[in-house]
């Protein structure tokens, strides 16, 4: 599943080259519109006491994207097991098919109190199978 975003002026240091923080909520942006469109509403699933805690995050800067452009984040779930999901992320610019970031992120399920609980079935079965 792919997101374009343009990048503004605030997401950008002084030299105009996207922040490297700001690469943590492009995935962001793109493991929520993933879920939506899978059919997951994480409002619904807070509702149930359902909620997802990042555990883990790497990224991997390989060019820098830069104020002006617009750029492509790829999302897909490589592997869900008990209680984690890893989603994998690409970013690249608009005028490129090389990748500029990559990155991925571990989400662990967990009760309202915390506590580290299985990913509903459901979830699992809209999400499809994966390892």
């Amino acid at each position: 599943m792919e997101i374009w975003i343009r990048i503004y002026y605030e997401d950008t240091d002084c030299g105009g080259v996207v922040y490297y923080a700001n690469y943590l909520k492009y995935f962001e942006r793109g493991r929520t519109e993933f879920l939506r469109e899978k059919g997951i509403s994480l409002p619904g699933l807070h509702a149930e006491g359902v909620v997802f805690v990042v555990t883990k995050a790497e990224v991997s800067y390989i060019a820098p994207c830069r104020y002006g452009e617009l750029i492509r984040v790829d999302t897909r779930v490589s592997s869900i097991e008990g209680v984690t999901m890893t989603f994998e992320h690409i970013v690249m610019r608009e005028d490129s098919d090389d990748v500029a970031v990559k990155g991925s992120v571990i989400l662990a399920c967990v009760n309202a109190a915390g506590r580290p609980v299985r990913i509903p079935r459901s979830l699992r079965d809209a999400l499809g199978a994966v390892g």
